[in-house]
């Protein structure tokens, strides 16, 4: 990235808004925002930071007047191709220009009965957006993820005509595409899920919870958990390289139940997964399978699943599991809320049928986690197969969070990590990252005390980032407490000595 290909950029960006191609010009417009914005990162002068802020408004600000231009031609089109009248329609206006007292008795509009609905009014439907990888309409240079860009087809062009900006890959099926792009630079079109038979809106929604970004999170990053590591590698990334073994009772597991107490790293988890795997990764929330209209919920979960299968090798990720699939039966639990449960089991007794077949690369593993496994339903419980604890981090453990936490942080030479992790028996990993953070703080409180702004910003940088002694992590033990009890820790306990499956 250098300023010769922001100002190359531009300046074609420019061009195209002047010639009328606001596709193109937008996306470069978007590449030039994404250089300046890692420009930015790497400045240290502030008042040169300054100036590289108050330009990239200045190209935001020109980015939002082309896609103010376009929406509007687009919207010609649109009313252009639906227009009900025809023809007639372009003079009907003109008509009413020299009477406006007169109607048209072809204008006329029926009576209607008060009592009765209209019709209602049909949906617009829009184009699916390109997210799986399809040809853009132009790559600005020095803007590309070091992909090789791929002739699209005709049809793909035309579908991306009304897409604004450029698509981003999966960090998930990464291994699936770098594999198919390196048989001898032939270039390939990756599939993409037929929306026919299923509303397009809907498929839009939940093609958005396809993780685009690559969470960036590795196994190193995560302190201990061994077993769980062990367990998610055989289940997502051992049926990859030995897909023959994984058959029959062999078969990869379908659903993995991540339980214990808040902050232990259950989600951290499932982003290594997103990271580390070469699946197709699907974040799913409540949010993600809830809607306000009747039966759409189901349809989305069916949806979902299907999507899953045919992304495969996929796994689904649903956080917080208790807050949609708690146990069936109770007073207060409603009709829309029961059918949602019922279709993810029916669902995910359909993806056991695509794990029990001979090819283990199609599988959907479901990985979920909750902080309240006692509320689970029983049937939910049973297609979880694996139930794991992830318990609070014993002294190795703590001792590697702290490694990690500090890893940026110049360390006294008085700073004990073995004592300060005894220190910390029964934090949780977030309790000890509030630690750690409140403890690096504390030399940059005490040099900035009784200071004015102005003061604060003459002060040296070598004098705010001071390091970080054992006074400090014992100040800070003081003001941040545990955030789980040791009741809910025996709770735990009881709960996977009854159900767990290790």
């Amino acid at each position: 990235m250098s300023l010769a290909e922001i100002n190359e950029n531009t300046r074609t960006g420019r061009e195209s808004a002047l010639l009328g191609d606001y596709d193109t010009a937008m996306v470069y417009y978007q590449g030039v925002i994404q250089q300046i914005q890692r420009l930015i990162g790497t400045i240290k002068d502030p008042e040169k930071k300054r100036m590289w802020n108050q330009l990239k408004q200045e190209v935001i600000k020109e980015y939002e007047q082309v896609q103010e231009i376009n929406k509007t031609l687009q919207s010609f089109k649109t009313e252009s191709v639906h227009s009900p009248n025809g023809a007639y329609g372009a003079f009907s206006g003109y008509d009413r220009g020299f009477n406006q007292d007169y109607q048209d008795p072809r204008h006329e509009q029926p009576t209607r009965d008060p009592d009765v609905w209209p019709p209602p009014t049909p949906v617009e439907q829009r184009p699916s957006p390109n997210i799986r990888g399809q040809q853009r309409p132009a790559q600005p240079r020095g803007a590309s993820n070091g992909r090789a860009a791929r002739p699209a087809a005709p049809s793909q062009s035309r579908q991306n005509a009304g897409t604004p900006g450029p698509p981003k890959g999966r960090a998930g099926g990464s291994g699936r595409d770098a594999s198919a792009k390196g048989k001898k630079g032939e270039p390939t079109d990756e599939k993409k899920f037929d929306a026919q038979g299923h509303d397009k809106d809907l498929v839009e929604h939940l093609e958005r919870d396809i993780l685009q970004r690559n969470p960036n999170v590795r196994w190193d990053d995560i302190a201990s958990l061994t077993e769980a590591k062990k367990l998610l590698e055989e289940a997502v990334v051992l049926p990859l390289i030995v897909p023959d073994f994984f058959k029959g009772i062999r078969r990869p597991w379908k659903g993995v139940l991540m339980v214990g107490p808040p902050g232990t790293g259950k989600t951290l988890l499932a982003k290594a997964v997103a990271t580390e795997c070469g699946t197709t990764f699907f974040n799913v929330s409540t949010s993600s399978l809830t809607s306000k209209w009747h039966g759409e919920s189901e349809k989305l979960v069916r949806l979902l699943f299907e999507m899953a299968r045919f992304y495969a090798p996929s796994t689904v990720f649903i956080d917080e599991i208790d807050s949609i699939c708690s146990k069936r039966g109770s007073g207060s639990e409603h009709e829309a809320s029961r059918r949602v449960k019922s279709e993810i089991l029916v669902q995910m007794d359909g993806v056991s049928s695509v794990s029990e077949s001979d090819d283990a690369a199609k599988a959907v593993m479901v990985l979920a986690a909750t902080n309240f496994p006692w509320d689970l339903d029983e049937a939910l419980r049973r297609r979880l197969e694996k139930r794991i604890y992830i318990p609070l981090p014993d002294a190795e453990g703590r001792k590697l969070l702290l490694d990690i936490n500090l890893k940026e942080v110049e360390k006294g030479e008085d700073l004990d990590l073995g004592k300060i992790a005894d220190m910390l028996d029964g934090y949780s990993g977030a309790d000890i990252t509030c630690v750690c953070r409140d403890a690096a703080m504390m030399s940059f409180r005490r040099r900035i005390a009784g200071l004015r702004p102005e003061d604060i910003r003459n002060i040296p940088k070598n004098e705010l980032t001071l390091p970080t002694t054992m006074d400090d992590f014992t100040e800070a033990i003081k003001k941040v407490n545990k955030s789980v009890s040791q009741e809910d820790l025996e709770k735990y306990k009881k709960w996977m000595e009854e159900f767990g499956s290790v």
